[in-house]
């Protein structure tokens, strides 16, 4: 029998207005007014170079001279070309998170589609009441893509990475679309369907490499045999997807080999790191995966592991069997990575999110409202301390509230903004009147137990993206860095030889216009050293710089770090 038992009211769709709403209130602040900070500048950084750069830069990328190999360049091309068209308009950091936006549209949309077919199949409906009522399958559909939307949105993980302008962020939504080309695939196993699917396993190769569109692509082969998709008909299916996917791959890897920017094919090194990101599961990414995926993946994967318990007994379920297969090859991949990075995990979320839609219907009714008011009081609980912190920050008062939100950023003076104070106190009251709806609604919509988590979590993230932004720009940002070191460096210096980070060369090169050495090296007059204050092995650092008998010319650092430290030194004729 089958776990769902719903009435058609329970399927009202969500206003679409809402949802768009949402969206945007999730999306676009942490686009609006950050500053690059370190988690993302780097990337950032590959985008401004190859939008001021040649094809060299395109086709090998680079931060300001830095070599970037880790990644596939896609990602990078798709900001480098919103700095291209809208960098005049918008300011270069802002103008490549245009593609962001694009990315997430691509991933919700996806999922909301994959949801919506896989909720119309015959073996995800509900059983048929007795005297009628039961939801029809497009509004069950419906209800469920809402659903799956979400939970999606309410995910903790994906709040961490979509704002910043990351390849495991296009990775994350190109699973998402991948799923999508996969379930239409086995509805109907055509030619087309099959090279959509190896588009779409391309386009993830050249965002982070192989490893992942293999493992899909093996995922998706083993699910045609658990559907009984005819063999033969399936592996020339799946070796067109392969063909599909090398031949899009082969638009950055042939002529990367072809013209050797800057003397060497980018191509080699890429694979090869690839490559090295496969070994036996070992005790440091299984520890990995439980210590970072129980909170990055809140609160899909509780709904998903009670969908898997709750259609156990029932067959032929591709809403269940064929995301989970996914989840299983990239989770197999993730435990295999000897050095697994956590927006790594982001991959797994839009098949978690999938399978949790459809575990939420199966759920009893005090099980769901346990949720509402879990959410309704931690939530609107951090909300308040989020308006309290901002409020002693402004006026001193309570003085140790006060005291700990200014300790971490030394030196900064708060000021009020009647942009974000508006901003925030809008959607503090859209949380008010969502609780009281909650609260007083009395028809049960199946999306209601989702709704809340997911807008409170959509509040947290806008007050803090709107009262504390100018704080965590001064925490994080190497703008003031930069052009402190750019006021003491000669206007007629040839070029600089440095040893720091992605994210600072990133910083210093976009807000400083510092001229570092590029990728075929150089003799350069001036040298720019980071290390940390607690080691002080300046005689070792001198020595690898050639910095010995140099001049220095400025000493710094950000003023919320006590440990990192930046000298700028002209080096001796």
């Amino acid at each position: 029998m089958k776990p769902v038992r719903l009435p058609a009211a329970a399927t009202l769709a969500l206003p679409r207005w809402a949802l768009f709403a949402l969206g945007l209130l999730y999306i676009l602040p942490g686009l609006i007014g950050r500053d690059p900070w370190k988690d993302d500048a780097g990337s950032f950084g590959i985008m401004w170079t190859m939008a001021r750069g040649g094809l060299n830069d395109w086709l090998y990328p680079n931060i300001a001279g830095l070599p970037a190999l880790e990644d596939g360049p896609l990602v990078f091309w798709l900001g480098a070309v919103c700095i291209k068209l809208f960098g005049w308009l918008l300011g270069d950091v802002l103008a490549a998170r245009v593609s962001n936006l694009g990315i997430f549209v691509m991933g919700g949309m996806s999922l909301w589609y994959t949801a919506f077919h896989l909720g119309r199949r015959p073996e995800a409906q509900p059983l048929r009441l007795a005297f009628g009522g039961q939801p029809e399958p497009d509004a069950y559909g419906r209800t469920l893509a809402d659903t799956t939307v979400l939970i999606y949105l309410g995910s903790l993980g994906l709040l961490l990475y979509s704002h910043e302008t990351l390849a495991v962020t296009l990775q994350g939504s190109l699973v998402a679309y991948f799923l999508y080309r996969a379930v239409r695939y086995i509805e109907s196993a055509s030619l087309r369907n099959a090279a959509l699917v190896g588009l779409s396993l391309g386009a993830l190769t050249l965002t982070r490499g192989p490893l992942s569109s293999i493992a899909l692509l093996l995922a998706l082969l083993l699910s045609t045999r658990l559907f009984h998709i005819p063999a033969g008909l399936a592996l020339r299916h799946m070796a067109l997807a392969a063909a599909a996917g090398v031949a899009l791959t082969l638009v950055w890897v042939l002529p990367a080999s072809l013209v050797q920017p800057y003397g060497e094919s980018p191509v080699a090194s890429w694979f090869g790191t690839n490559v090295e990101q496969l070994a036996l599961p070992s005790w440091v990414s299984i520890k990995a995966f439980f210590r970072i995926g129980v909170w990055f993946f809140w609160p899909a994967w509780p709904f998903a592991g009670w969908a898997i318990w709750a259609w156990r007994r029932q067959e032929d379920m591709l809403h269940i069997v064929l995301p989970l297969t996914f989840l299983g090859a990239l989770t197999a991949l993730f435990l295999c990575d000897p050095t697994p990075e956590n927006g790594d995990l982001l991959k797994l979320l839009p098949p978690l999110a999938l399978m949790a839609a459809f575990g939420l219907p199966t759920m009893k009714r005090g099980a769901i409202n346990a949720i509402d008011w879990f959410s309704v009081m931690a939530l609107t609980t951090l909300g308040a301390l989020v308006w309290l912190f901002w409020i002693a920050k402004l006026t001193g008062w309570p003085a140790k509230l006060s005291h700990n939100a200014l300790k971490l950023v030394p030196g900064f003076t708060p000021e009020f903004g009647i942009v974000a104070f508006l901003v925030a106190a809008a959607v503090s009251v859209g949380w008010i009147w969502l609780v009281r709806w909650r609260v007083s609604r009395q028809r049960t919509v199946l999306w209601r137990a989702v709704v809340l988590s997911s807008s409170g979590l959509i509040l947290l993230w806008v007050l803090l993206m709107t009262l504390f932004l100018p704080d965590l720009n001064y925490s994080k940002s190497y703008a003031g860095v930069a052009q402190a070191i750019a006021a003491k460096l000669p206007h007629d210096a040839n070029c600089i030889d440095t040893n720091v980070g992605a994210a600072q060369r990133a910083s210093f090169a976009y807000y400083g216009r510092l001229p570092f050495v590029g990728v075929e090296g150089g003799q350069c007059d001036y040298v720019l050293l980071q290390d940390n204050v607690k080691t002080r092995d300046d005689r070792a650092l001198f020595r690898e710089w050639s910095a010995r008998g140099a001049t220095l010319l400025w000493e710094g650092r950000r003023a919320s770090d006590r440990n990192e430290r930046f000298r700028l030194y002209r080096r001796a004729p």
